[in-house]
């Protein structure tokens, strides 16, 4: 049986649909995580407790677990295991990334300049320690301009500012972001820094995509209907297969396999960000890990296989160049938080699963829990799901079970 170590932080959302890949491929599963499962010592071999934020003390203790417990692969599912995976993998001489390719991904200054230098479009940016003073720092800024976190996912603390006035404020707020506990334990060299762009004005499209053997296989191009331009960049519609022009779509994906090969990735998933204006696509962000959230839930491939399958198949050797997405278009919709406070209820739930068109509907925030927008916020307050034969279908399908929702939250 191959046997996969799944890199999985205890506040992910993947763990359920990797381990239910998992189970239907009969791969045997070795769960690394922060903390101690509860019965861990009643399944040895099945579970290995691992500092992500130290990834060669973690690396030690996985090579040491591996000689009595042999692994085929390593596995993240989200950005925090990214460098550990392709370290421990590099330890195991398994198939991997490049470590250095993976740090440029998780620092958005590296991959921004590796981006620049390899010809690819790119605003005027511009590095920031959070010692600076923005009010001196305020007359240089190329406005509109957006203030960004260093390594960071989710959009959590980008901000847009359109003056000096604003720019103050929102550096001031995302500093205060990157003193966090949980910020800090993430990367503290990171957080002692923040990136400002030019903002680039255009249509907002993520690229999924496989990478074998340094070459890139493109999975899915989802629309984001919604207009992002700020103040924050809260994402909720993801539509796919992309109305855009197929000679964009095409381009799309040879910059995305020109930034991969920039940077020096070569295996395994690769999630991308752009911009599309009438200059061509800007690259945002280019992650070696899959979509984030519960968003995987509405790609398909080959004869039913989910994407987490098809990237466990990959790690575990199996030829999965062939796997093409469903016809059907699907989406999802990362439900908006309104305001900040201690959620008490959803209604409208069974009216919105009702919407034709909508196959999910998932509630991720526990009633009772405080939930914090953007900029500040980490996590999603839920996700919807739709099929339909069309993106313009699937995307009226999501709206209209959003409005079906109602939130009942507290100060």
């Amino acid at each position: 049986m191959v046997r996969v170590l799944l890199l999985l932080p205890t506040r992910t959302y993947r763990a359920h649909d990797f381990m239910a890949a998992a189970r239907r491929l009969g791969v045997g599963v070795v769960v690394g995580s922060e903390c101690q499962q509860a019965f861990a010592a009643l399944f040895p071999g099945g579970h290995l407790r691992l500092d992500f934020f130290r990834p060669r003390q973690a690396v030690r203790v996985i090579e040491a677990f591996a000689r009595s417990y042999p692994l085929d692969a390593v596995v993240a599912v989200d950005d925090d295991g990214t460098l550990l995976a392709a370290a421990a993998a590099k330890a195991l001489g398994l198939p991997h990334n490049p470590v250095v390719a993976v740090a440029t991904t998780r620092n958005k200054h590296r991959l921004r300049r590796k981006v620049a230098a390899a010809g690819l479009l790119s605003p005027h940016f511009e590095r920031l320690s959070v010692e600076d003073d923005p009010v001196r720092a305020a007359p240089r800024m190329p406005f509109p301009c957006v203030l960004k976190p260093l390594h960071l996912a989710a959009s959590r603390g980008v901000m847009r500012a359109d003056d000096a006035k604003q720019f103050v404020v929102a550096f001031e707020r995302l500093v205060a972001i990157l003193r966090t506990p949980d910020v800090v334990q993430r990367g503290s060299r990171l957080a002692r820094h923040l990136l400002v762009e030019a903002f680039i004005p255009g249509t907002e499209v993520a690229l999924e995509g496989l990478l074998l053997g340094g070459e890139l296989t493109v999975l899915a191009v989802f629309d984001k209907p919604d207009p992002l331009d700020g103040p924050f960049f809260e994402e909720t519609l993801y539509v796919t297969p992309s109305r855009l022009p197929a000679d964009v779509q095409a381009d799309l994906a040879a910059q995305t396999a020109k930034a991969v090969a920039a940077i020096g990735l070569r295996e395994g998933p690769v999630h991308a960000e752009w911009r599309v204006n009438g200059h061509g696509a800007w690259l945002l962000e280019i992650a070696a890990r899959p979509i984030g959230g519960l968003c995987s839930r509405v790609l398909q491939f080959g004869a039913g296989l989910s994407l987490e399958e098809l990237i466990l198949m990959h790690a575990s050797g199996v030829d999965v160049a062939a796997c093409k997405r469903e016809r059907a278009a699907g989406g999802v919709m990362m439900l908006p938080i309104p305001r900040r406070g201690v959620l008490r209820a959803v209604d409208g739930q069974e009216a919105a699963r009702c919407v034709p068109g909508i196959v999910g509907l998932s509630i991720t925030i526990a009633f009772g829990q405080e939930i914090v927008p953007l900029p500040e916020g980490v996590q999603y307050l839920g996700f919807l799901f739709a099929r339909r034969d069309t993106p313009k279908e699937v995307e009226a399908a999501l709206r209209r079970a959003h409005q079906c929702l109602s939130f009942t939250i507290e100060p």
